[in-house]
């Protein structure tokens, strides 16, 4: 039943062809304007400040991502959050590395506290960061200590008031009072550089067509994560399966969602 929502919402997404306005970091712009479009969903890349509040006013979705993290870009992403939030503009944010440095850390709480965020992606050890709990974070990863992660979305949704979607080997959504898991992907993703932040862009696509962000986010992960054990079907080296990845976004089908997606919801 969920598998068919999922793939409903995903038909619904290519349909309305929302337009997703990312503000992310210079690793990823590339391969998140590319699985945007593989997916059906027109994305644009603005960052000047001098833009960013008229381009968010008129998108389906604000995607905020700060992996290459500079004080200006935290500038241009909170006058955008503000104009999004003023013109009812659903905004994910993706606070990527929370943890591995007190300015990061800083920053992405400046972020929740300043803004109204509809959805927040991240690793454990980043959600925890932000409101304030001490997980492992390496670099810009999640460590390999930490807890359980069910109570730690349950926890992070009632702090910054926002859905929460933690990603790992078992994805958990939490809102106020529901939650979804979710157990699609694959390994390989982990070696591609930007999955996770593509990722977050295709959580902002179905947030800009399910108002329900809850389920939006359970619905994007599954979605993706479906397409991502497709792609490994077909290749095994991480080169080959970046390509295949966006071919399987493009060739996403709704019957196969409803076949493999694995969502419950307790």
């Amino acid at each position: 039943m969920l598998g068919q929502e999922a793939a409903a919402l995903l038909l619904k997404l290519r349909e309305k062809k929302p337009l997703v306005h990312n503000i992310t970091n210079v690793v990823v712009t590339n391969f998140t304007a590319n699985g945007l479009l593989a997916l059906g969903v027109s994305p644009v890349m603005a960052y000047a400040p001098e833009e960013v509040a008229d381009m968010a006013k008129i998108a389906g979705a604000l995607v905020l991502n700060m992996g290459t993290l500079t004080r200006e870009t935290v500038e241009a992403m909170l006058i955008a959050g503000k104009s999004a939030n003023k013109h009812g503009v659903p905004v994910v944010f993706d606070p990527v590395g929370a943890g591995a440095t007190p300015f990061r850390t800083e920053m992405a709480r400046r972020i929740v506290n300043e803004l109204d965020i509809a959805i927040i992606r991240g690793n454990a050890a980043e959600i925890a960061n932000v409101i304030g709990e001490s997980w492992e974070i390496k670099g810009v990863d999640a460590g390999e200590k930490g807890g359980d992660t069910e109570e730690l979305a349950r926890k992070a949704t009632k702090a910054l008031g926002t859905v929460v979607a933690i990603t790992g080997k078992t994805d958990v959504v939490a809102g106020p009072d529901k939650l979804y898991m979710i157990r699609n992907g694959d390994e390989m993703l982990t070696r591609v550089t930007g999955t996770g932040c593509l990722l977050t862009s295709i959580l902002g696509a179905y947030a800009a067509v399910e108002q329900d962000f809850v389920f939006a986010a359970a619905a994007g992960l599954a979605s993706y994560g479906v397409a991502a054990e497709l792609a490994r079907q077909i290749v095994s080296a991480p080169g080959s399966y970046q390509i295949a990845l966006l071919d399987a976004l493009y060739n996403l089908e709704e019957a196969q969602i409803i076949e493999m997606a694995d969502i419950t919801e307790k």
